[in-house]
């Protein structure tokens, strides 16, 4: 277990410490209120050096956004390729990130944040970190995170394809991608197998919030099995499948990739950009060496039912910034014995989609989301 040290009222204190991004405690650490110019706390945020705040919350708020603007002002390297934009651009917001990320805020030992003006933040934090313990050190940007989180949580996110919504929890990629979920609702389902006529099977890998899995029960599949690594986004998939009256039709299984047997669909959608994720919602985004996409397309052949599908839903964001050719995707897919049966496209419809001052913007203008259906070869 990690620890953080610091002195207050000439009182040696220490506290654990925690990083979703699994950033290292930092070494040296020391007070703040509100006394403390922006300047000052970002010069010392500069040199490595945390801010464990002990003043007005609303205070810390202002300061972090003070933090933001100080280090937005220092422009950014410019890449010539798209390829060196992209990792311009990453390596620009991990600066960013660690910088914010060295003020810090104390929760107590059942989450309660002492801090004047402080909301009561004890059940968000129980959503996202389990059962409180001992008191834990946590950076603000991580806590405003696990607040946002639990908003989304409670409010849900509207999908029109199940007309019904969606509830993510902390750390689970939210279905805030609607193209996504339009071209699973969409597709024409596979016609059941000569073994199985008149019954239809499906697998949801790397079911996330179990929307994938809900849209396709709700399609008519009798079976669907959802699977998943992570912890969080099991248990946040079989809450949204009971909250939608899918129990029965359901399974939610995992930690791992594929379940047992054999299915007529498979569904994957893979994070759609091959790189390292620095936090736990990035691994729906990032996804080193392509990992995830070559498991899916190399054990799909092993889990599909004679004239059975599997549907690849992926982004080509990748390729428009250099990251991966549609030679080497295709070139994956007839490596593992498959073929392209048919592909339907479509454009995002996210904001960043039209920003103009987004650094990858041309990369993301260019943008299209792909529904790939696959068999054997």
């Amino acid at each position: 277990m990690s620890t953080i040290h610091w002195t207050e009222t000439n009182t040696p204190r220490s506290a654990r410490w925690h990083s979703e991004s699994t950033t290292p405690p930092p070494s040296r650490v020391i007070g703040a209120d509100d006394r403390m110019k922006a300047d000052t706390a970002h010069r010392l945020a500069c040199e490595g050096t945390a801010l464990l705040w002990q003043g007005d919350f609303h205070n810390a708020r202002q300061l972090l956004r003070a933090l933001g603007r100080r280090v937005d002002r220092k422009p950014s390297r410019r890449g010539g390729s798209p390829a060196d934009a992209f990792h311009l651009h990453r390596r620009a917001r991990g600066h960013r990130a660690r910088v914010l990320g060295r003020l810090l805020v104390l929760l107590e030992d059942d989450y309660r944040l002492n801090l004047r003006r402080a909301p009561d933040v004890r059940r968000a934090c129980t959503e996202a970190y389990g059962p409180p313990s001992t008191p834990m050190a946590v950076p603000l940007t991580e806590l405003l995170g696990v607040i946002g989180a639990h908003q989304w949580r409670t409010k849900g996110v509207e999908v029109p394809a199940l007309d019904a919504r969606i509830h993510p929890h902390y750390g689970v990629f939210s279905p805030v991608r609607g193209e996504y979920v339009d071209l699973v609702a969409h597709t024409p389902l596979p016609a059941p197998t000569a073994r199985r006529t008149g019954r239809r099977t499906a697998f949801d890998l790397g079911t996330g919030t179990g929307v994938f899995a809900a849209v396709l029960a709700r399609r008519g599949i009798d079976h669907v099995v959802a699977t998943d690594i992570s912890p969080r986004a099991l248990a946040c998939a079989r809450e949204n499948v009971h909250r939608l009256h899918f129990t029965g039709r359901v399974d939610v299984v995992g930690p791992g990739l594929f379940p047992e047997g054999r299915a007529d669909l498979v569904v994957c959608n893979p994070p759609w950009i091959p790189a390292r994720p620095t936090s736990a919602v990035e691994q729906g985004v990032y996804d080193p060496g392509s990992g995830m996409l070559r498991d899916f397309l190399d054990g799909l052949t092993a889990h599909l039912e004679p004239g059975g599908e599997g549907w690849l839903i992926l982004s080509d964001l990748a390729e428009h910034l250099g990251l991966r050719t549609r030679g080497e995707l295709l070139a994956d897919i007839e490596a593992a014995g498959l073929h392209v049966v048919d592909r339907t496209d479509t454009r995002p419809r996210h904001p960043r989609a039209g920003d103009t001052a987004d650094p990858l913007h041309v990369a993301r203008a260019a943008e299209v989301t792909s529904l790939w259906r696959l068999a054997g070869a």
